[in-house]
């Protein structure tokens, strides 16, 4: 078998190959080099199967893998191990916010320790992390959540020591 023949090949398997292993490793790195895998084996089948057959195997190479990719789209997700690693719901329905935490503006608690500006405060029986806004605020003071973005709490001192 000629060396061309033999790089040809093991240029087209560790391509699929590295292809296939991006699945379980994202990143896009080891996918790309796949990719360039098969970039390189359509440029030695033009030496290795002359032009006509290296335009030949350039085309079989292309149109492969793009019904490789089609079918993969088409019946991965449907698999035990596709489910595993894809969402099985839309996301609609995510909340990045708890609803309890909106309820907080107003209330009062303690700083729990130095608030620089961030920290932790007791508010309402419950440990909460929060941001001072401002200024630090010393533990065991008095403070009054103002606003709740998200999940980040900002609180202000009351001025009143605990």
């Amino acid at each position: 078998m000629d060396q061309s023949i033999l790089l040809y090949i093991i240029l087209v398997l560790a391509g699929l190959f590295l292809i296939g292993v991006e699945i379980f490793v994202p990143g896009g790195i080891i996918g790309a080099i796949g990719a360039l895998s098969l970039v390189a084996a359509m440029l030695v089948g033009f030496k290795a199967f002359g032009p006509s057959g290296g335009l030949l195997s350039s085309f079989i190479i292309i149109l492969l893998s793009g019904v490789g990719i089609a079918l993969w789209i088409r019946f991965f997700p449907r698999t035990a191990v596709g489910r595993h690693l894809t969402l099985s719901s839309s996301g609609k329905d995510f909340k990045s916010t708890s609803l309890e935490l909106a309820d907080l503006v107003g209330k009062e608690g303690v700083a729990h320790s130095t608030l620089r500006p961030g920290g932790i405060a007791t508010i309402e029986g419950h440990r909460v992390d929060v941001i001072a806004e401002g200024s630090w605020i010393e533990s065991g003071r008095r403070i009054r959540v103002l606003n709740v973005e998200g999940s980040r709490i900002v609180v202000r001192e009351t001025g009143n020591p605990s």
